[in-house]
């Protein structure tokens, strides 16, 4: 097989995207965020990497088992040579990250908020803990030894297990216990103040009480990660109706996969590190150390425990997710029939498409409600408003994607809840992620079928709808809706090639239409320009292109918040292309396509990032903005980002990353979208207050000549 060709102008996916979480860390070494939340971004940090080890390093490790000669396209390298570089450049991240939470930890001492050291403990509070860990944790523990009659145990995935050397009558063995799963992570102290220690720690302190007939030595607490790449057998479709019962195997499956990184508290010792290497079939490389908590999830709760004065001090100001200024009160159904409306999420709320969903399922004139999930909330309204629908004898197709990472035993529970109320509840197409963000609304009109279409960036989450940055647009073009019909028909009869006439749609148009776009662009010349913000840019024949935009003098601007294989800047390659990654409060999410300049440009909003998986591998929906208000708002939108000197770093030719040079006022995006929500839902209630006060009049007027 020939090699593929290595172009000079792309970088390696996963390199790319230990930068991106790397600017994750500089957020939580960023003094002008609050303190807590400095914290959060440690806590965030630490969960991407993990994700990072379980999905991408442990693909990297089936790779190498399968083909470690297979060069990867964009950097030239082996699967083999890829890890080695992922452990390179883990490593200094690690110390970035130790010292970054030991600074923060130190710096809220003075509030109060305090994570200790038995040997930091007063008298009384050590009694305390003592007692405590003899009548609550000591009952529940599960210690074992490893010898010849007790195997090693399954380390589970993620959970912190206590070890160490254990010695009785001269023979020498291992002792290990795992924390439990089902005790809090951290002990709070009695006072006012938020004084707590880890769970682990007391646990390791008082071992030997728990191996109380051997001598204990060398202490510590460890974390394995393992692989959790796992993709369901797709042969597996044909042999079983139900794809729930498939998915159920597969994350039965993810619980005992290889390890792919150790994490320990202490530095091990050569035969300890030797027995874990021969034990995990790893090699030292995969091994950490760190001196900090191997699970973070804790600074959440304490967040939320924080006294209200204190919160002020240590968290952002609360911001409420505003009333959309497009719509007023009343239906929002009879209002979108008028109009398009386009929420920006977490800047406004999701209420308005809910209200839509809810005020749908008790409509008379509704007849159908039809929808794509990939991710929901553990609480879900929309969920309750669809069985609702079909309880009050509507018909609603529920096409929900089983196969979202990590969100697998979530959906398999909504599906079945919708399945009992009712709803026709399908699970997409063999070999492809249904990852669109679709909602469709049939209802007669007299004699006529008409329709309301909602076209999202992000998932229905109301969770992460107050976390995430996403537009959610909902129409009545009558085309469109026509459109969605045609691919809801097309989706539950297993057809992915369809022909739509306004929606682009993978993996058969969606990429073909963007590339088509771009040659429009390229027809121009120096005048042409393209502005596209996404999440990921990895699909090489879109970076080829982009390539062959920037030649021909077209001004590129890519925003994009993670992995990044294109770089700028390349000598007659690259050199008009700006790419632009803004990570702050809140997790840039939207995919926005805008090809041209002012009102000839041709304005797109969708699901798809420009990665090779999204446009060849998934089902994604992207749709054009017609309505001249919004896609002057979302031209706006994008101005504002690429104007960002706060939040915003530019990537140079290496790949790194630089924070923007601030000349003039400093414009943070995410905040003035704040602001601008607040201004606009401040206008829109003073013009309906008018509107009232000017009806009143009116109505006032009338009687009194009635009266005369």
């Amino acid at each position: 097989m020939a090699k593929p060709e290595i172009l000079d102008y792309t970088q390696n996916r996963e390199l790319s995207w230990l930068r991106f979480n790397q600017r994750v860390l500089e957020e939580a070494r960023d003094e002008s965020v609050p303190l807590m939340e400095r914290m959060k971004f440690v806590a965030i940090f630490t969960s991407n990497l993990d994700e990072f080890f379980m999905i991408r390093v442990g693909s990297l490790y089936d790779m190498a088992a399968v083909d470690n000669k297979k060069l990867d396209i964009r950097s030239g390298m082996t699967p083999e040579q890829q890890l080695d570089a992922i452990y390179r450049a883990v490593a200094p991240l690690y110390k970035e990250r130790d010292k970054t939470y030991a600074e923060i930890k130190k710096q809220l001492q003075p509030y109060g908020v305090c994570g200790l050291d038995i040997r930091d403990l007063e008298q009384q509070e050590k009694k305390y803990v003592k007692k405590y860990f003899k009548e609550q944790i000591l009952p529940v523990l599960s210690p074992q030894i490893v010898d010849a009659n007790h195997p090693f145990p399954h380390l589970l995935n993620k959970e912190i297990y206590v070890v160490a050397n254990l010695k009785m009558n001269g023979h020498d063995m291992t002792g290990i216990v795992p924390v439990p799963q089902y005790i809090s992570d951290i002990l709070y102290l009695p006072g006012h103040d938020i004084r707590y220690i880890r769970m682990e720690k007391v646990i390791m302190e008082y071992l030997e009480l728990v191996f109380d007939k051997y001598e204990v030595s060398d202490k510590n607490y460890i974390c394995v990660t393992r692989n959790a790449d796992v993709s369901p057998d797709d042969e597996a479709f044909e042999d079983h109706e139900d794809f729930r019962f498939i998915m159920k195997e597969t994350l039965h499956k993810r619980r005992r996969m290889a390890v792919v990184r150790l994490e320990t508290a202490a530095p091990l010792g050569k035969e300890m590190e030797k027995y874990f290497c021969s034990r995990f079939k790893i090699t030292p490389k995969c091994i950490f150390r760190t001196k900090m908590p191997m699970k973070l999830g804790f600074i959440f709760s304490i967040a939320d425990k924080l006294p209200e004065p204190m919160k002020r001090a240590l968290t952002y100001e609360p911001f409420t997710p505003q009333p959309s200024a497009s719509l007023t009160d009343g239906s929002v159904m009879e209002q979108v029939k008028k109009k398009d409306v386009l929420l920006a999420y977490p800047y406004e709320s999701m209420d308005p498409f809910l209200q839509l969903i809810r005020e749908a399922a008790s409509d008379p004139d509704v007849m159908t409600i039809k929808i794509t999930i990939y991710r929901l909330a553990k609480k879900a309204r929309l969920v309750e408003y669809l069985c609702a629908a079909a309880e009050n004898g509507k018909e609603v197709t529920v096409l929900i994607e089983l196969r979202a990472r990590f969100d697998e035993q979530n959906n398999i529970e909504w599906s079945e809840r919708m399945e009992e109320a009712g709803c026709r509840v399908i699970y997409g197409i063999e070999g492809y992620k249904v990852h669109s963000k679709i909602c469709l609304v049939t209802y007669r009109n007299k004699n006529e079928i008409r329709y309301i279409t909602q076209i999202g960036t992000g998932n229905y989450n109301e969770k992460t709808a107050k976390m995430y940055t996403d537009y959610s647009l909902m129409t009545s073009d009558q085309e469109i809706g026509e459109d969605a019909a045609v691919f809801f028909k097309n989706m539950s009869i297993g057809n992915l090639d369809g022909v739509y006439r306004h929606l682009i749609v993978s993996p058969t148009s969606l990429k073909q239409k963007v590339l088509a776009l771009m040659d429009g662009e390229i027809a121009k010349g120096e005048r042409g320009r393209i502005v596209m913000k996404m999440n990921s840019v990895t699909d090489m024949d879109f970076i080829r292109k982009t390539a062959e935009a920037c030649q021909a003098g077209v001004r590129v601007d890519l925003l994009v918040r993670g992995i990044c294989c294109i770089l700028p800047g390349i000598p007659g390659r690259t050199e008009n292309l700006r790419v632009t990654s803004i990570v702050g409060r809140y997790l840039e999410h939207p995919r926005v396509f805008i090809f041209g300049a002012g009102a000839d440009a041709k304005v797109y909003i969708g699901s798809a990032d420009m990665m090779t998986r999204n446009t060849e591998k998934r089902v994604e929906v992207a749709c054009p903005v017609y309505d001249e208000g919004i896609r002057r708002r979302l031209m706006h939108d994008l101005k504002v980002m690429l104007s960002d000197n706060v939040k915003a770093r530019q990537m140079d030719s290496d790949g790194t990353y630089r924070k923007k040079s601030q000349e003039g006022a400093p414009v943070n995006a995410q905040e003035t979208f704040m602001r601008e929500a607040l201004s606009a839902n401040r206008a829109s209630a003073a013009a309906e207050k008018k509107e009232k006060r000017s009806l009143l009049a009116r109505v006032f007027g009338v009687f009194w000549k009635k009266k005369k």
